[in-house]
C-alpha cells in the first residue's frame, strides 16, 4: 500500500497534543464524534437567541454571541482538559437570565451580563482552590451512577418532548401524543432507525440516524429545505452585545442573590454533566475520581467569563456531549471539532437551521443516548437502602422536576441524612454534609428552583 494511514498517526502532532493512541481512538473517530455532538446541540444557535432577545438584545447579535462563546469555551475544554466535552450557553440558565432577572426584576440585560461575569470569576476562584474538584471527589459511587442514569432519563424525556411524542395533559401532566401527527411519527421512526444501526454496530450510527431521519422527514413535510446554504458572516452584526456588560452595576448589594443563583445552579449542573459524560466515556479512575477535573472545571469557568463578555448568559458543559462519547469520542480533538463547527455555522446558518430548528430530527439521538446512560444504574447497590433511596431520588427527580440541579440537590440532602439517621454517618464524606446544608438553604431561600 503506497498511502499512509493517517487515522492513527504514531507520533503525529494530533497524537502528541490529544494522546489519541493512549486513549484508544483515531482522528476519524474523534472528528465523527465531534460532528455528532455538534448536530445534537446545534439547536442552541437558534434557541438561545430567541430566548435572550426578549430582553432587548438584537437577535442576530445574540446568535453570533452564542456561536462564538460556545466555540471559545469548547476550544479551552479541548486543549486545556483534553476531554470530548462541548460547552454553550446553558438552557435553564438563559431562561433564568431572561425571565427572572431581566424581565421579572427589571434589570437591564447589560447589568445581568455583568452578574454572569462575576459568577464566572467566582467559578475560577472555586476551581483554583480545588473546591469544585473536591465536590466531585466527595460524591459517592452510588450517586455518580444515579446522576448518570437520571440524566439519561432526563435527556430521553427532553427528546420525547421536543420530538412531540410526549405532550401536556391537564389531568395527568403528560401523555402520549396523537400518532397521526407527522412530527411524533418521525421521532419514533428516527428512534427505530438509530437503534437498528446501533444494534448492527454501524460506525457513526447516531449521526447517520440523524441524517436518515432528516431525509425521511422530507416527504412527511417535517424537514424544511434550507433557504440557501451559505451566508457571509459580518462581525459588525455582533458588536451590539460585544463587551456591553455592566459589571459595576452588578456589584451593587441587591444583586448578590442573583450572582449566587448563577453560581449555585451552574456549579451543580456542571458537576452533574461532567459525572454523566465521565461515566459514559469511562473517564473515572478506580477510585471514582475524574482525572484533570480541575482543568475541565476551569474551562467551564473561563467559558462563562468569556461568554459574558461576548454577550450571552452562563456558558456551561452540555450533556449532549454524551452523543459524541457514544460515537467513540475520547479526547479534546472531539471538542475542538465541535468548536470549529460552531464557528463554521456562522457561514452556513440556513443549513444549520434546517436541522437545528426541527426537533424531531435530533430528538431520536437524545432518546438513544439516554438509554445508553441508564446503564450506569448497575453501579448502585440496590440491596443497601442508605444507597438505593438517595440514588433513586436523583434518578426520578431529574426528569420529574425538569432539572439536573434539583435532582442532585434532593439526592445530596437525602444521602447524608439517611446515612446519619441509620447510624452510618461516617460513610458519608464530610463535604456531603456541607453540601446538604447548602442545598437546604437553596430550597428555603431560592424557592427550590
Amino acid at each position: 500500500m503506497g498511502g499512509q494511514d493517517t487515522t492513527r498517526p504514531p507520533g503525529g502532532i494530533l497524537d502528541r497534543v490529544f494522546h489519541l493512541e493512549a486513549s484508544g481512538t483515531t482522528v476519524r473517530t474523534e472528528l465523527l464524534a465531534g460532528l455528532t455532538t455538534f448536530m445534537t446541540m446545534a439547536y442552541i444557535i437558534f434557541v438561545n437567541p430567541s430566548i435572550i432577545s426578549t430582553t432587548g438584545m438584537p437577535v442576530e447579535a445574540a446568535m453570533y454571541a452564542t456561536a462564538i462563546s460556545a466555540a471559545f469555551a469548547t476550544l479551552v475544554m479541548g486543549f486545556v482538559a483534553n476531554y470530548p466535552i462541548a460547552l454553550a450557553p446553558g438552557m435553564g440558565l438563559n431562561a433564568y437570565f431572561t425571565y427572572t432577572v431581566v424581565m421579572g426584576m427589571g434589570v437591564p440585560w447589560q447589568t445581568a451580563l455583568g452578574a454572569v461575569l462575576i459568577s464566572g470569576m467566582l467559578f475560577i476562584v472555586l476551581t483554583l482552590t480545588k473546591v469544585r474538584e473536591a465536590i466531585i471527589d466527595a460524591v459517592p459511587p452510588a450517586l455518580k451512577g444515579a446522576i448518570s442514569a437520571g440524566i439519561g432519563l432526563f435527556i430521553a424525556f427532553i427528546g420525547l418532548k421536543n420530538g412531540g411524542v410526549i405532550v401536556d395533559n391537564p389531568a395527568t401532566l403528560v401523555s402520549l401524543a396523537g400518532l397521526h401527527e407527522p412530527q411524533p411519527v418521525l421521532t419514533l421512526l428516527g428512534i427505530v432507525v438509530t437503534a437498528v444501526l446501533l444494534a448492527r454496530n454501524v460506525k457513526g450510527a447516531i449521526l447517520l440516524g440523524i441524517v436518515v431521519t432528516a431525509f425521511i422527514g422530507i416527504p412527511m413535510g417535517v424537514t424544511v429545505a434550507p433557504e440557501g446554504v451559505f451566508q457571509v458572516p459580518s462581525l459588525a452584526r455582533w458588536t451590539p452585545v460585544l463587551g456591553k456588560l455592566d459589571v459595576a452595576g452588578a456589584f451593587r448589594l441587591g444583586f448578590l442573590d442573583i450572582i449566587f443563583a448563577f453560581v449555585f445552579v451552574d456549579m451543580f449542573d456542571t458537576v452533574g454533566t461532567l459525572i454523566g459524560v465521565a461515566k459514559q466515556g469511562g473517564f473515572l479512575d478506580q477510585d471514582g475520581k475524574l482525572p484533570r477535573a480541575s482543568r475541565a472545571l476551569l474551562a467551564d469557568s473561563l467559558g462563562t467569563v468569556g461568554g459574558a463578555f461576548f454577550g450571552t448568559p452562563t456558558v456551561t458543559s452540555y450533556i449532549e456531549s454524551t452523543t459524541g462519547v457514544a460515537e467513540g469520542g475520547r479526547t479534546g480533538l472531539t471538542a475542538v471539532t465541535v468548536a470549529v463547527l460552531f464557528l463554521l455555522s456562522l457561514f452556513v446558518t440556513p443549513l444549520v437551521a434546517a436541522i437545528g430548528q426541527v426537533p424531531a430530527i435530533t430528538a431520536p439521538a437524545l432518546v438513544i443516548v439516554g438509554t445508553l446512560m441508564v446503564r450506569a444504574i448497575t453501579d448502585i447497590d440496590w440491596g443497601d437502602t442508605t444507597e438505593a433511596v438517595p440514588a433513586f431520588v436523583a434518578i426520578i427527580a431529574m426528569p420529574l422536576t425538569y432539572s439536573i440541579a434539583t435532582g442532585i440537590a434532593l439526592a445530596f440532602i437525602a444521602f447524608p441524612v439517611i446515612k446519619l439517621l441509620s447510624g452510618r454517618g461516617k460513610e458519608a464524606h464530610w463535604m456531603m454534609y456541607v453540601l446538604a446544608l447548602l442545598f437546604v438553604l437553596r430550597f428555603v431561600y431560592l424557592s427550590g428552583g
